[in-house]
């Protein structure tokens, strides 16, 4: 079991940007894969980010509509996902959250690839 607590959101205007956190409980979080995910009113879930490892690499996935703009990243350390998030839109405007998937290895894109779910951080970009 892990539980996942995002920060971070905000009001940020057009062109600013976020760095949101989502801190891990539990000594295995070297053991999940990590994702992002937003839903903005009156729409589906959908993936942002995610990020999974193994043999001694990272591997980082990005929704085309944030590739080069958003950058997530992990510190098993401090068992703590990030996702910066530069040159905001206004259509970024969503609620963000975070999710875990056993297996480091192999990142999902779909929401029912994760298996916890953080209570979600409100992100709003104003034009």
């Amino acid at each position: 079991q892990v539980q996942l607590v995002e920060s971070g959101g905000g009001l940020v205007q057009a062109g600013g940007s976020l760095r949101l956190s989502c801190a891990a409980s539990g000594r295995t979080f070297g053991f999940y894969a990590m994702g992002w995910f937003r839903q903005a009113p009156g729409k589906e879930r959908e993936f942002v980010a995610a990020i999974s490892w193994g043999g001694g690499r990272t591997y980082t996935y990005y929704a085309d509509s944030v590739k080069g703009r958003f950058t997530i990243s992990r510190d098993n350390a401090e068992n703590t996902v990030y996702l910066q998030m530069n040159s905001l839109k206004p259509e970024d405007t969503a609620v963000y959250y975070c999710a875990a998937r056993h297996g480091a290895v192999v990142a999902g894109v779909r929401p029912y690839d994760y298996d916890y779910w953080g209570q979600g951080t409100q992100v709003t970009v104003s034009s």
